[in-house]
This record gives structure tokens, C-alpha cells and sequence, in this order.
């Protein structure tokens, strides 16, 4: 085998790309939401990777313009946002308050277990971020001294069971107003949450688009003062 050719640039973007097409055709052919393309596509990419012998970094690298663009796809969630602007401006308040008491709840929280359970600091401010989209988690994990690549585990691992459970979790508890179940997709899922909730309807996924980027600003400031205060 040519592992240099099978580790290009070309074959690793296909080898994304393809993953998370034939994950999305197992989940519409078994109906099962919990095989969500974004697990099934992990666990494929992870297996060929072992079988293969091509070391994540070079997968890592070579998948560099996905990366790249998740940045841009958090933004274009503002035309979506634009949109439903009216339904908005009557909840500012609302939904600040939700966004900034979910932050703290969401941060607040892993450091409570990681204490409970003796975690080491580097694992604490590994999961800090966990409810964040990608790009700022990596962020906030690097400059906080946590492990990115655990984080980026983490996030996608967040995103999926909010994206799966939430919907059903907020229909069990009878939470029927779309401006308060797009907030709790986006402040708990990020992106994966905002699929989601743009699939419910589109204020929810406008909603959620919001959380994401305000989720993003508010943690910024809350995990370095909690981690002040508590570290």
C-alpha cells in the first residue's frame, strides 16, 4: 500500500466526505436517530485510520479546508437569522438571560463533576467548552491549557446527543414555545443543535443560530473568571 498516496489531501477529504454520506444513508434507511452521520462517519473514518496505519495528524491536516469552513458556516447563519428578526426583537431579554444563565450552568457544571470525580485541571478545562460550536471551543480549550483534540471529542459528542434527545427531551417536559426550544438546542447542541432545530422550524433554527455565536461571547468572558474564582 502507497501511504502517501492514500494519505493525500484528495483521499482524506473523500474519506470525510464519503463517511458521513453513507452514515447519512444509514440513518434513512434504519429510521434510528442515535446513528446520527456524524457517529457513524466517526467510528468508519476511526476504523480505516487503525486499519490503515495514516496517523490522525496527517488526517487532521489534510482535512484543513472543513475546518476552515466551519467558521463561515456559523456566519451564514445570520441570512436564517435575518429573516425571522421581527419574531426576535420582543425577547432580547429573554433571551440574554437564557444564554448567559446556560453558560454558567454549562461551565459551572463540569467543574463541579470534575472535582466530584478527582479530574486533573487539564481534563476540567478540556470539557469547559463542551457546549460550544468548534472553532471557539478549540479556542477557549488552547488558552485555558486544555487538550484540544479532547475537546473537539467532547463537542462532537455534546452536539450529537443534544441534537438526538433534546427535541424529544423538550417535548417530554411540554416546552411548545419555538423561540425558547431553538435556545436550548443552540446553547446545548451548537451547530449539530441548529441542524436540528432548523429542521423543526425556521425560528427555532434562527434561534439557535443566535445562541451559538452569543453562547460563544459569554463563555469567553465566563470560563476564565469562573476558573478564577473556583480555580
Amino acid at each position: 500500500m502507497n501511504s502517501a498516496v492514500y494519505s493525500s489531501p484528495v483521499c482524506m477529504l473523500t474519506l470525510t466526505l464519503g463517511s458521513f454520506i453513507i452514515g447519512s444513508w444509514i440513518q434513512r434507511k434504519t429510521h434510528a436517530q442515535f446513528l446520527h452521520p456524524c457517529l457513524t462517519s466517526t467510528v468508519f473514518i476511526i476504523i480505516i485510520l487503525c486499519t490503515t496505519g495514516i496517523p490522525f495528524k496527517t488526517y487532521f491536516e489534510a482535512n484543513s479546508i472543513l475546518n476552515f469552513m466551519l467558521g463561515p458556516s456559523v456566519v451564514a447563519i445570520g441570512v436564517i437569522l435575518y429573516e425571522q428578526l421581527d419574531k426576535i426583537r420582543g425577547n432580547v431579554i429573554a433571551i440574554l438571560t437564557s444564554v448567559v444563565v446556560g453558560s454558567i450552568v454549562s461551565v459551572f457544571s463540569v467543574m463541579l463533576v470534575g472535582r466530584i470525580f478527582g479530574l486533573n485541571t487539564l481534563l476540567i478545562h478540556s470539557f469547559e467548552p463542551k457546549c460550544l460550536t468548534t472553532p471557539i471551543a478549540m479556542s477557549i480549550s488552547q488558552t485555558n491549557g486544555g487538550n484540544v483534540s479532547l475537546t473537539v471529542v467532547t463537542v462532537v459528542v455534546c452536539g450529537i446527543v443534544g441534537a438526538v434527545f433534546g427535541p424529544k427531551l423538550l417535548k417530554l417536559v411540554h416546552v411548545k414555545n419555538p423561540i425558547a426550544r431553538g435556545l436550548a438546542l443552540g446553547c446545548t447542541a451548537h451547530g449539530l443543535g441548529t441542524a436540528r432545530a432548523m429542521q423543526i422550524g425556521a425560528v427555532e433554527g434562527a434561534v439557535s443560530g443566535l445562541a451559538i455565536a452569543l453562547m460563544g461571547i459569554a463563555s469567553t468572558l465566563i470560563i476564565p473568571l469562573l476558573n478564577f474564582i473556583f480555580g
